[in-house]
């Protein structure tokens, strides 16, 4: 049984900061890192939380992320923002380029961010949530290095390219949050199970010949499984359509891990768009989400998109969130 200690959102921050600012990272930059990652944990997404610190202090020291980077935005268009991020994190850029974003999707009724030399931008939901609370439809794509193979091939050629959409609630929630991978599992899963010596289910990753494996180990040498099929890999393409080929990021199939210390920063890409639903439908647009949500809710055992984690989160505002010892004690470790 895994032992954890309950820690409240604001010590999950602190603790993150404060690793990532030991690490060599700016308090400027690891502020937005820290409040995501504690925003993670209480979304229970512990595979993108504090378990990540350890590995974001690394790369902070071996360079494959610059903890001192500074973005620069541009605006060439009305509707238009662009960031670069400078090999930094991700979170400092998307901070820096939804500020422009948010403005210019209110004044035009629809605006775009794009931005290139980034980072692994964590929980991309955590993101499009953000555009909701501003009342906003938020939609993200996020680029990754090459982990899926294309349909009837075994060489990874795009990452497991997640994408969300976050539509804005009348509490503060998001109405309706989803965010899923191409990939039938996010890869940092297969990793979390390599780290523990755990054995993975049929159907989360490939061997280097493309055949099913159990093994964690095999398959992060192989590829991720792709989510439906042929239908996941035509989600990962379009993913890197957006995030890569329209910010002028690097392609995941030329991007370094994001595990590891090999390979210098990814370079990858985030885009995202802003509607304000009361530039093309009015009313309209909450009576007819409202209805769907409601509809959905209303079957016994359905699911709706985004509610697992919305419980989870409103909880952890008042109970905290659980976390493993072994990842607290490696982050200690990195304090002392």
């Amino acid at each position: 049984m895994v032992e954890t200690r309950t820690l409240t959102l604001a010590e999950i921050e602190d603790l993150a900061f404060r690793a990532l600012v030991a690490a060599g990272t700016t308090e400027t930059n690891a502020r937005p890192l820290a409040v995501a990652t504690a925003a993670t944990e209480a979304d229970g997404v512990a595979s993108h939380g504090l378990a990540y610190i350890p590995i974001y202090c690394e790369h902070v020291q071996c360079g494959k992320v610059d903890g001192s980077a500074q973005p620069t935005l541009s605006q060439p268009r009305p509707g238009v923002v662009n960031v670069d991020a400078a090999t930094g994190f991700a979170h400092s850029a998307i901070d820096l380029g939804f500020e422009a974003l948010i403005c210019a999707a209110r004044g035009q009724g629809i605006a775009a961010l794009a931005i290139r030399n980034s980072y692994n931008c964590g929980v991309l939901g955590y993101h499009t949530f953000r555009l909701a609370q501003a009342g906003l439809v938020g939609l993200g794509f996020t680029n990754a290095p090459a982990s899926i193979a294309p349909s009837g091939g075994a060489k990874p050629v795009v990452g497991t390219n997640p994408f969300s959409i976050a539509a804005p609630g009348t509490d503060g929630q998001p109405a309706l949050l989803i965010d899923q991978s191409a990939s039938t599992i996010a890869k940092s899963e297969v990793m979390k199970h390599a780290r523990e010596g755990k054995p993975i289910p049929v159907g989360w990753a490939l061997d280097e010949d493309g055949n099913p494996t159990t093994d964690p180990n095999v398959g992060l040498k192989g590829s991720m499984a792709p989510s439906g099929g042929y239908k996941g890999v035509g989600i990962a393409l379009l993913t890197e359509i957006m995030a890569a080929a329209l910010t002028g990021a690097t392609l995941g199939l030329n991007a370094s891990p994001f595990s590891g210390t090999a390979g210098g920063p990814p370079r990858t890409g985030q885009f995202f768009i802003a509607i304000d639903p009361t530039a093309t439908a009015d009313d309209a647009f909450a009576t007819g989400l409202n209805t769907l949500v409601d509809e959905i809710r209303s079957q016994n055992g359905a699911h709706l998109p985004g509610d697992g984690r919305r419980a989870k989160r409103i909880l952890a505002a008042t109970e905290g969130v659980a976390v493993s010892t072994a990842t607290l004690d490696k982050i200690e470790a990195l304090l002392s």
